[in-house]
C-alpha cells in the first residue's frame, strides 16, 4: 500500500495492518490518532517518537506479540497474521543444528524467567548462531538495563515491518 492508501483506510483496517507491525495497544492508538502523514519519514519519525515515550508495559505488550526466536512452529500457528514476517525475519533460524536449536530454546526459556517476557531481537539478516551469542549476551544484563535493549530492539522490527507495509 501507499501512503495515501494508508492515510484513508478506516480505524479498524488500520488498526489490523499497525498490530501487525506493533503489538502494543498503545502505539497503535497514538499512531491512528497522528493521522494524516505527509511523508514515510514522518511516519517513521512519528512511530519512534510512540514508542520512546511508551511505558514498559506497552513495551512488554508489544514483545508478546512475537513468537520466540526459534520457534517455528509458534510461528505457524499461534502468529499466523505476521508469519510471513516472521519466518522471513527469522530465517536464519531455519538452517540452524538441532544443538543450536536446543540452546535457543534453553535460552529464550532462561530469558523469560529472568526477565519475564520474551527475548526480543530483529532476527534480519542475523543467523542463529548469531541470535544465540546476543541471547547468551543479553541474559548477562540488569533487568532496567535489557528493557531498554528490548525496546530498541522491538523498535527496529516495527519500522522494518512499516516499512514493508508500505511498499
Amino acid at each position: 500500500m501507499d501512503l495515501d492508501q494508508f492515510n484513508n483506510m478506516t480505524v479498524d483496517q488500520l488498526k489490523a495492518e499497525l498490530t501487525r507491525c506493533c503489538g502494543s495497544s498503545r502505539w497503535v492508538e497514538q499512531m491512528i490518532a497522528a493521522r494524516p502523514f505527509k511523508s514515510v519519514d514522518e511516519l517513521l519519525t512519528c512511530s519512534d517518537d510512540v514508542w520512546q515515550y511508551l511505558a514498559a508495559d506497552d513495551w512488554q505488550e508489544a514483545f508478546a506479540h512475537h513468537p520466540k526466536i526459534g520457534d517455528l512452529d509458534s510461528i505457524r500457528a499461534k502468529f499466523a497474521s505476521t508469519s510471513d514476517w516472521a519466518q522471513g525475519e527469522q530465517k536464519g533460524v531455519a538452517s540452524a543444528s538441532e544443538d543450536v536449536l536446543q540452546a535457543l530454546a534453553k535460552g529464550n526459556s532462561d530469558y523469560e524467567q529472568k526477565f519475564g517476557y520474551i527475548f526480543i531481537v530483529c532476527a534480519t539478516g542475523k543467523s542463529a548462531d548469531q541470535m544465540l551469542t546476543l541471547l547468551q549476551e543479553r541474559l548477562k544484563h540488569e533487568p532496567a538495563h535489557e528493557i531498554r535493549d528490548a525496546m530498541h530492539e522491538q523498535n527496529k522490527i516495527t519500522r522494518i515491518r512499516l516499512e514493508k507495509l508500505l511498499s
